[in-house]
């Protein structure tokens, strides 16, 4: 046995014993507990403030402070950048800590809940996070798993267990997992299973969610383990009593958190330019700091040796030293081109518009009293910049809810377009007459009820076919109380209509399918079951009526049924594909029926080969082909259609996730990804990675001759073995990047991230990725954005997300009005922001000519203090919460005001440079006005107004004016918040100067207010307010006529918009009108979520039980899947107390 630390490191399979834990913990497996926090108690404080000083800014402001220290170097408190640091640092700090606490509570929740254990020859009630490697542990109907099991017994036949895997693969249907026969026979005995000593060897831990490889061995014997064998975490047991299973795989080690992803800390595009900015800005200060330095140096020598008469230099300093202490004396001066205000300021600004989000009634989705989310608060202004979207389907582009909506009976079209959509409010169909009938279903048409009730011929064997073709299991708990298991959610919608339409399914055995025709109990022999597979996309059953009747009943997809019709039906087949073109094209899933009469003695020969097809050896599956093509042959047509309802898409091109192959397109039409007009469709075929590779380069140089077109990547095995391959994923890349819409067939989550991942790397694009399922969280943690939809698959998606809701058409809200909202918001905010902090500096450079490069501050300490703190603060904060340049309604009809976003034209480096020039040429005005105005100039009284302090005043007076007028010309909504932070802060700045310049502040800190009268006796002259009103005029009139020019010559795509909005009323919400009826030749095939195999297991012989003797499963009358709702089905937090362990 290995147990160094070498093999620790790299387990190359997974050795272990049940029921003996000193065996396995010799091997020092991971036990069950899950962690998912990053600090405790005792770590948080260093480590926060280590992750924290990783970010330049703040290590650039703990330096500043350290020079302020120095008395040598400092010409600032040492409080002008201590207060900032600290409030920018507890703030983080605060939040950081929230988001762990979190954390904490949601591993503390999973890992303390309960599963019975055998320990000791007793089942003991012991936490998930006491459960090691080599348990054996008792599951219980609706429990989660707690980890990754070898299935050893079960409450049901043949040692089978049902188990729904929704948070694992985003499938609602139920999966069957099938214990060994060595095992099964221990049941529920405890005593055999305390003396069970089986050795498993298998695999190491993996990602793999379909395979597994392993062996049992028991009493010399060795048993082959697969897939069918295991159960997995985060699956739930639905349909059976109890299961025992043996820990294979615990916590970290398993299957789904092999599949979650590392968790990365997400930083947005303009997150990542601000970081290159404030690098160029460290450059930028540098050489400024450098420029002033050299003119120190040159000034002590020609003129510093002046004024040593009355200012003595200190010991030791001679001009070398002294330009050098400039130098960094002016980094203190000049620093405000990088305040950490900034910091601060965007952070309040994503939590805002965070709160917009969470706030968003017309995001809130009552049904299931679900508000959407915004679970992250720095990422909001990348919602304005998506460029791809990557979307799971299942849960998430569709319901995954199947409805009987409409149907073609004999060339006649029952349940109307107008039953569905009509704004009118229609009468249901009353089925009370029908005592099994189920109370949820609903249907509209009338005339359909009433032709099967005047006994219609083939209306009526058009629902026999549906009650009698399928391979649900029904379970009638009480008399008259039926619940339908299906292992598709085609196959209960079919059979629920049937059964609400007088044709109930009641019960089966191997031999015979009992139903109820309009009260009348009818008994049919069931002689055979044609199994559906994805090859034949069909399924047939031969029964024999009570009469002796023998009919063949087939259902499948209509271009498989159709060739396989008779001739007879041609002209009936015309009106059928109208009809369903008709359907298609409306979004509904289709099928079609079929039926054919069959003789005795043909169905004796024919049954005689089939059991030879059946009992050989050698290419048992193709010589079932053709024995099934055999007899399903000159059958006569009908023509239901099954649909779930979809959720509205948001883009017409992006990347889709299917579930399989044959329904890539379907869902791509149905979901308006793909167009009637898009011919070129493009599926990558070949098993070979050079096959692969060049079909990818055939089909890109194709799409360099026409732009567009639809590619289709089926099954994992492709996608996995050759078109993700490190030499390949550039021709992936290149071609799928020429299509409108990719579409990646049965891809594992972790292929998913894969695809995303590419894009991120080699297109630096923004990247959305939306999912419902736990499978689609290696997905959502590897894009830009991650969207979490709170649907029927677990809330593992959500709490991985950085914003969740529960509708998927909310995603287009979400993008193009509070997406866009933010990103222009943080564009303008960051663009005024640097404009008046650059104009803050420049002033300051502009000033070390007239002081001899002294490092003396053109403002007084307190204004240089307050300035981003308390007088522009609140009105920069106004404009990046309300400004909007077009309302919700207008962004939504206008779509194409997202685009700007999308190439980045708000804010880039281009516009940063701007910024810069402007402030330079803001300063220039801002300095030299005030110093020309103020020079030899004298008060009304005669005396002298030319003093710095009196500069000084008038300087910063100037500044905040026009900034203030700046953002007035920025801001598009006014609100009453926006007059009041921008008059409040104006307001704010006389009264705090007037405060603080006043007798009484002097007389009481008298070194730390030395501008004692300046104000009341400067602002009380006509020229310090002429000379105000001259430097705005000469800063705000070339900014005005330039943006009055740009528009009028090359006016923007928000320009023309605002141009109609101020032209037309305001655009009503849009009306809820039938959607425009399409005509399709597209139509969904049959059964998407059938599996093969399911004929086989309902006609076998143990398979199962009289039902008397099966006790009743579900307890609520109430549960999903009592009231025939198999994709319903309860949350972690829904669960109720009892249904599993807490």
């Amino acid at each position: 046995r290995k147990t160094d630390i070498s093999y620790l490191f790299s387990e190359e399979e997974r050795h272990l014993r049940a029921n003996d834990r000193p065996f396995n913990l010799s091997y020092r497996y991971a036990n069950n507990a899950i962690k998912t926090s990053k600090y405790n108690i005792f770590t948080f404080l260093p480590l926060n403030l280590f992750e924290q000083f990783r970010r330049l800014a703040n290590a650039y402001f703990l330096f500043l402070f350290c020079l302020q220290l120095i008395p040598q170097v400092s010409s600032l408190s040492w409080f002008t950048t201590a207060v900032p640091l600290i409030l920018v640092l507890g703030i983080t700090a605060v939040k950081d800590a929230n988001d762990d606490i979190n954390r904490h509570r949601t591993d503390k929740q999973v890992n303390n809940r309960r599963v019975d254990v055998l320990v000791d020859g007793q089942l003991r009630n012991e936490k998930w996070m006491n459960v090691q490697v080599g348990d054996i542990i008792k599951l219980e109907n609706n429990q989660f798993v707690t980890a990754d099991l070898l299935l050893l017994s079960s409450s049901e036949p043949l040692n089978l267990v049902y188990v729904e895997t929704a948070e694992l693969d985003g499938e609602t249907n139920l999966k069957v997992k099938q214990a060994l026969t060595v095992t099964g026979e221990m049941g529920d005995s405890i005593d055999k299973l305390a003396t069970f000593k089986g050795e498993v060897r298998c695999e190491p831990p993996n990602n793999r969610l379909d395979k597994f490889k392993g062996t049992l061995t028991l009493d010399q014997q060795v048993s082959s383990l697969d897939n069918d064998k295991v159960l997995l975490r985060g699956c739930t047991l639905r349909n059976t009593e109890w299961c025992f299973g043996l820990v294979v795989f615990g916590g970290p080690d398993t299957k789904l958190m092999q599949n979650s992803g590392k968790t990365v800390f997400k930083r947005t595009s303009i997150d990542h330019l601000m970081n290159v900015l404030v690098l160029c800005i460290f450059g930028f200060l540098a050489t400024m700091c450098t420029i002033l330095a050299i003119g120190n140096a040159i000034w002590e020598v020609k003129e510093g040796s002046v004024f040593t008469a009355f200012l003595p230099r200190e010991n030791g300093i001679d001009a070398s030293l002294s330009s050098f202490l400039t130098f960094w004396s002016y980094v203190i001066v000049l620093n405000t081109v990088v305040p950490i205000s900034l910091y601060v300021s965007v952070e309040i600004i994503r939590l805002g518009n965070s709160f917009y989000i969470d706030w968003d009634r017309k995001m809130y989705y009552p049904k299931s009293d679900t508000p959407a989310q915004a679970r992250t608060t720095t990422l909001n202004e990348e919602l304005g910049q998506i460029k791809y979207i990557f979307s799971d389907k299942t849960g998430t582009l569709t319901q995954n809810i199947m409805t009987f909506n409409r149907c073609s009976i004999k060339g006649k079209a029952y349940g109307d377009f107008c039953f569905l959509f009509s704004l009118q409010k229609t009468d249901k169909v009353d089925f009370s007459w029908n005592q099994l009938a189920d109370p949820k279903f609903v249907f509209h048409d009338h005339s359909l009820l009433e032709t099967v009730k005047d006994g219609n011929p083939e209306a009526q064997t058009f629902f026999r076919l549906l009650a009698l073709c399928h391979t649900v299991m029904p379970e009638e708990k009480t008399e008259g109380e039926l619940v339908y298991q299906a292992q598709s959610p085609d196959e209960g919608a079919l059979v629920t209509a049937a059964r609400n339409f007088g044709f109930v399914f009641r019960s089966r055995t191997p031999e015979t399918i009992t139903i109820m025709e309009n009260g009348r109990k009818v008994v049919y022999e069931l002689v055979a079951v044609l199994d559906f597979n994805n090859v034949r996309k069909r399924m047939s059953v031969i029964v024999r009526s009570p009469d002796g009747r023998i009919t063949l009943f087939c259902k499948g997809a209509d271009t498989i049924i159709y060739e396989r019709l008779h001739p007879s039906c041609s002209k009936l087949m015309e009106v059928t594909t109208k009809h369903l073109n008709e359907y298609a094209g409306d979004g509904l899933r289709t099928l079609v029926l079929a039926y054919k009469d069959l003789d005795e003695s043909y169905l004796g020969e024919w049954r005689q080969r089939h059991h030879e097809a059946v009992t050989s050896i050698e290419d048992r599956e193709e010589r079932l082909d053709e024995v099934y093509e055999e007899i399903e042959k000159d059958m006569m047509v009908g023509l239901p259609a099954a649909a779930w309802r979809r959720n509205q898409s948001v883009l017409s091109s992006g990347h889709l996730e299917i579930k399989q192959n044959h329904t890539a397109e379907n869902i791509g039409y149905s979901c308006n990804m793909l167009r009637e007009e898009m011919k070129d469709i493009f599926i990558v075929a070949a098993n070979t990675a050079e096959g692969v590779r060049e079909e990818l380069q055939v089909w890109m140089y194709f799409q360099t001759c026409l732009w567009g077109g639809f590619l289709i990547i089926p099954g994992s095995f492709h996608l996995q073995a050759f078109a993700l391959e490190k030499n390949m994923q550039l021709e992936l890349l290149r071609t799928a990047c020429m299509c409108q819409t990719v579409i990646c067939c049965r891809v594992t989550p972790l292929q998913k991230a894969q695809v995303v991942q590419l894009v991120k790397k080699y297109k630096q694009a923004v990247t959305l990725a939306i999912g419902d399922g736990a499978n689609d969280v290696s997905m959502i943690k590897a894009a830009h954005i991650g969207v979490g939809i709170s649907g029927q698959e677990g809330m593992q998606a959500v709490l991985s997300s950085d914003f969740s809701f529960a509708q998927f058409r909310y995603l287009q809200r979400l993008l193009l009005v509070h997406g866009r909202w933010s990103y222009l918001r943080m564009c303008k905010f960051l663009q005024y922001f640097f404009y008046k902090n650059f104009t803050f500096t420049f002033v300051h450079f502009w000033y070390a000519f007239f002081c001899g490069f002294s490092a003396q501050t053109v403002y007084d300490e307190w204004f240089i203090t307050c300035y981003n703190l308390v007088y522009t603060a609140l009105p920069v904060l106004g404009l990046s919460l309300f400004d909007q340049d077009v309302n919700d309604r207008w962004s939504s009809r206008h779509p194409q005001l997202y685009s700007p976003g999308q190439l980045n034209l708000y804010f880039n480096k281009k516009i940063f440079v701007r910024c810069m020039m402007h402030s330079c040429y803001s300063s220039l005005i801002l300095f030299f006005i005030p110093w020309a105005a103020i020079h030899d100039t004298v008060r009304d009284d005669g005396k002298d107004i030319a003093d710095y302090q009196s500069f000084a005043l008038l300087a910063q007076t100037c500044l905040l004016v026009v900034v203030s007028i700046q953002l007035c010309l920025d801001t598009h909504y006014w609100t009453a918040v926006n007059q009041f932070f921008v008059w409040g802060s104006l307001a704010a700045y006389f009264a705090v100067t007037f405060t603080m310049y006043s007798n009484g502040m002097f007389f009481i800190f008298t070194s730390a207010f030395p501008f004692v009268g300046t104000a009341r006796n400067s602002l009380n002259q006509p020229n310090m307010w002429l000379t105000i009103f001259l430097a705005s005029l000469l800063c705000i009139l070339p900014v005005v006529a330039f943006r009055f020019i740009l528009i009028q010559l090359r006016p923007t795509i928000n320009d023309k918009v605002r141009h109609k909005v101020r032209k037309e009323a305001l655009p009503a919400p849009p009306p809820r009108r039938p959607p425009p009826r399409r005509i399709s030749t597209r139509r969904s095939g049959y059964a998407f979520s059938h599996a093969q195999g399911y004929g086989d297991l309902v006609t076998s012989k143990g398979f199962l039980r009289p039902l008397k003797s099966r006790p009743a499963l579900f307890i609520q009358k109430d549960s999903a899947l009592a009231q025939n709702e198999p994709q319903h089905y309860r949350t972690i937090s829904e669960e109720p107390e009892g249904s599993m362990s807490p």
